[in-house]
């Protein structure tokens, strides 16, 4: 009797094993995807947004956002921990002064890559705002936040993780800005120096 019931319950166990094999296994092969980064958004220390750019429709509307942003801030503002697992999000950010970064990517993603664009992200706004990091001076160069953004990631694919070769490529776009979309002192800067190469010759 105790044979057939140690027989009995070695089936089960092995049944069991068997399925927690298949399950874990399914779990952990997730399709590989350049499509790292669901998000990037930047909160000011009231946890209102400066900036959001979303990558995919898991939160299609502005209120569920909105929504998703405040319950971040919420969840993060008071921690020193740089990576949270929220809402079935991997969620990796920084603060400095008044602001707040974030990345987000998928539950699967690779912390470290997230981690990089992050402070790829910070380290060239650092460069591009002269190391002042705060609130007013990022809302003062919006333009430049924008086009850094473009160059380190593209529809949720990582292009670039060198902060040197995005603020060399933001400098490179600005240079290309139209007549017609520059300010006045953009306009006159370039009038100084063509009249300055040309007494040069």
């Amino acid at each position: 009797m105790i044979l057939k019931d140690s027989i009995a319950l070695y089936g089960k166990w092995r049944t069991l094993c068997f399925t927690l094999m298949i399950e874990t296994t399914r779990f952990w092969m997730v399709e590989p995807s350049l499509y790292t980064v669901k998000a990037v958004l930047i909160l000011d220390n009231d946890g209102d947004r400066l900036y959001a750019k979303y990558y995919d429709d898991t939160y299609p509307t502005v209120k569920e956002q909105k929504a998703f942003e405040k319950n971040i801030f919420n969840k993060t503002h008071r921690t020193d921990s740089e990576i949270a697992l929220l809402e079935g999000l991997t969620v990796v950010y920084k603060s400095n002064i008044d602001l707040f970064f974030y990345v987000i990517g998928s539950s699967h993603e690779n912390e470290l890559m997230l981690m990089a664009v992050l402070n790829c992200l910070f380290d060239s706004l650092s460069q591009m705002l002269r190391k002042n990091v705060e609130r007013r001076a990022l809302l003062e160069n919006m333009e430049g936040l924008f086009l850094a953004v473009d160059e380190i990631v593209d529809g949720g694919v990582i292009l670039e993780s060198d902060p040197q070769q995005v603020v060399h490529r933001v400098a490179l776009r600005g240079d290309d800005v139209p007549l017609t979309e520059q300010t006045v002192t953009q306009v006159l800067q370039s009038a100084k120096e063509q009249i300055k190469w040309s007494l040069l010759r």
